[in-house]
């Protein structure tokens, strides 16, 4: 090469190398005061204590590697777990799953095979801690309900008290004497027994419509006989009860009150005082009633007016009264999901009984005065102690709302009648439902057990019909048909000569046996 062909090239190389060398001078110089600049800095963070530096002479290489093995064999065990998990191949079910555990049931682009392939993932994910958190839910849930149909107590006034002993010392000579009177009976010969069955039933074959009675201009929801039977009283949802003579049905007189009408609702029902008509004075209180506008009135058997009025219910209907067998208390049901017990002697409420899901519908007494039972719309029973306010058996096994119960006199079997259209019987000995009566083909209205003896029932209902049914085998005797509507109420008279029943239809029948010798 000539020097004219390199020289320029040389030069030029040189002044590239010269140029190149300075800024590498200068970066180098730069470098040294930002490093220098930088180690004062961070030797100020040191002292600070906001930076900690060190060797890496710590690092443990074995504990990497075996962190870096759980996880591979947990993706492993996630991948294995994923494979075993079952998704249903129901599209519309993948979605619900998905909705269950909080993810989007849908993805853009998304097809059911996806869809289906990413819950399969979620769940290998959550594993098992999803499964025990759904079993812990699930046993709280169990728990809850557990809870919820524990029966729970508090502390009831002095007057309570006083109930209760008084409750107890009527009902145990009573209870006693019961007893005993069923020893005696089972000591009589079998042949006597089923002979004196065989001729009752005999009877009730031949009962038959003996009078019929049109009672109001409203459908009549109540009907109840006096304890000396020859006294009906009806009740009315035009919000009227009457007085009926026995057999003739002609009227004795209507309660109205102040106003033309003794309610002013839908009265639920009427029943007389244990001992009205029998040792009771006709002035003193010889009769209750309920209605649905939640008042409660009391009346004597020589007025239209009532002598005292129960407050304290309304705004809540109230579907029942009941006396309790000794007369002193009277039992309302209240819509409040309550039953309550008042002490007419006091005057005074002395048991506000809470222990129903929804409004309590029913009430009946045991002969002796030491039990109740009562039927809700929550489609139980309840069998309550008088004497120490504890329930002593729930009745459950209704698949509708318990709209009808009753004590058979012998002390231990009670019925319920129910909207599921059956009636059943249980056995308070056993602790248990010992029959079920499919009894109609609508709501069981009413249920009642024979007076006295309790050797047969009689069941009500809303298929226009009245039923009895031979205890204790439970076989049907008689079908009483003849109301164009439904049955809403039913009673047996105390001398057993007289059945009555109160229709929608606007009237009231009496039934009695062709053959005589009462029912």
């Amino acid at each position: 090469m000539s020097d004219d062909e390199g020289g320029p090239t040389f030069v030029k190389r040189q002044k590239v190398i010269h140029y190149g060398s300075l800024e590498a001078t200068e970066k180098s110089r730069l470098g040294s005061d930002k490093t220098s600049s930088g180690s004062s800095a961070v030797e100020a963070g040191k002292e600070a204590g906001h930076i900690n530096i060190t060797d890496g002479s710590h690092f443990d290489l074995e504990a990497s590697e075996s962190a870096m093995q759980a996880e591979a064999l947990a993706e492993f065990e996630k991948r294995k777990r994923a494979r075993t998990i079952q998704v249903s191949t129901d599209d519309s079910e993948v979605k619900a799953n998905l909705r269950q555990i909080g993810e989007p049931i849908c993805l853009f682009g998304e097809g059911p095979a996806e869809r289906r392939e990413r819950l399969r993932k979620l769940l290998a994910e959550l594993g098992e801690s999803a499964f025990k958190k759904k079993k812990e839910e699930k046993q709280k849930e169990l728990k809850k309900k557990e809870e919820d149909n524990i029966t729970w107590y508090h502390e009831g006034p002095a007057s309570l008290k006083e109930s209760r002993y008084w409750l107890a010392q009527y009902s145990i000579p009573r209870a006693k004497k019961r007893i005993q009177d069923q020893k005696t009976d089972k000591l009589l010969p079998v042949t006597q027994k089923h002979a004196e069955i065989q001729h009752l039933q005999k009877r009730i074959r031949s009962v038959t419509n003996d009078c019929s009675q049109i009672g109001d201009s409203r459908p009549i929801s109540y009907c109840s006989f006096s304890p000396n039977s020859k006294i009906l009283a009806t009740a009315s949802w035009s919000g009227l009860c009457k007085l009926w003579s026995v057999p003739d049905c002609n009227l004795i007189r209507n309660l109205r009150g102040q106003s033309t009408f003794c309610h002013n609702s839908n009265v639920g029902a009427i029943v007389f005082h244990p001992e009205a008509t029998l040792s009771l004075d006709n002035s003193l209180c010889c009769m209750a009633s309920c209605s649905q506008d939640g008042s409660v009135k009391l009346w004597s058997l020589d007025s239209e007016e009532p002598i005292a009025d129960i407050e304290g219910h309304a705004p809540y209907r109230v579907s029942r009264v009941k006396y309790h067998p000794s007369g002193r208390f009277l039992a309302t049901c209240c819509f409040d999901n309550s039953w309550r017990l008042w002490d007419l002697e006091v005057q005074e409420e002395v048991l506000h009984q809470e222990g129903h899901s929804s409004p309590v519908y029913d009430i009946a007494f045991q002969s002796d005065g030491a039990l109740s039972v009562t039927g809700g719309l929550d489609a139980y029973g309840r069998v309550w102690d008088l004497r120490s306010g504890r329930c002593v058996m729930f009745l459950e096994g209704h698949l509708k709302a318990v709209l009808a119960v009753d004590f058979s006199d012998d002390g231990f079997h009670v019925a319920t009648g129910s909207e599921d259209n059956s009636t059943k019987i249980w056995d308070l000995r056993q602790r248990k439902c010992v029959y079920t009566v499919p009894s109609h083909t609508n709501i069981v209205s009413v249920v009642k057990f024979q007076p006295h003896h309790g050797n047969y029932l009689v069941t009500a209902s809303y298929d226009g019909t009245a039923k009895i049914w031979a205890h204790p085998t439970w076989a049907p005797l008689k079908t009483l048909a003849g109301h164009e509507s439904r049955i809403m109420g039913l009673d047996i008279s105390r001398d057993l000569k007289y059945m009555a029943t109160s229709s929608y239809d606007r009237t009231f029948k009496l039934w009695v046996s062709e053959q005589g010798g009462g029912l």
